[in-house]
């Protein structure tokens, strides 16, 4: 039985074809770099590159809707009571905030200090948003608020409240200018 014999230099079988031609027929296995073996694989890295940098872009760019972002923005806040962390939660709040009996955001941060003072373990839960967009920068949210607190790892006190407030889209972050609570 006769095998057909293996070229030493790993050519293609077709390179006696007139291989500056014959683009279309390449050998599975390895092959020495011939003309446009280069070039391709160049251009297909530079390709990939652009086009993962286009996508990179295009994420960068594509916006939160805004009741997705002020959602967001309320559950941060949450975490922010639940965490005692009061300039975070305040943080989400303008400048011009007005609460309930002319609170301002330094008296509310000094009444969460007294609420915590009171209360070793202190706890949120907002019931359901009822969110509604009032022209491209402003917005109400109405929803319910349960507070618990106590000086053990068991509450001893808990609320509900429910909380209306005002809302103001500044430099693409939603901004709390008015809450109020029963």
């Amino acid at each position: 039985m006769h095998f057909p014999s293996i070229p030493d230099d790993c050519t293609p079988r077709t390179a006696h074809l007139a291989p500056e031609r014959n683009w279309s027929i390449r050998s599975i296995g390895a092959y020495r770099r011939g003309p446009g073996k280069a070039r391709s694989v160049w251009f297909r890295a530079v390709f990939t590159a652009l086009a993962l940098a286009l996508l990179t872009l295009a994420a960068g760019c594509a916006r939160t809707p805004p009741e997705q972002a002020l959602r967001e923005t309320i559950a941060a806040m949450e975490a922010a009571a639940e965490a005692r962390d009061s300039d975070a939660l305040v943080e989400n709040f303008a400048d011009d905030f007005a609460g309930p009996g002319e609170m301002d955001r330094d008296r509310f941060r000094r009444y969460l200090a007294l609420l915590w003072l009171r209360n070793r373990q202190v706890g949120v839960t907002l019931g359901p948003l009822e969110v509604e967009l009032v022209g491209p920068d402003r917005a109400r949210v109405n929803f319910t608020a349960a507070a618990r607190g106590g000086t053990g790892w068991m509450p001893e006190r808990a609320e509900v409240y429910q909380v209306k407030t005002g809302w103001r889209l500044e430099d693409d972050e939603w901004k709390l200018i008015s809450a109020d609570w029963e």
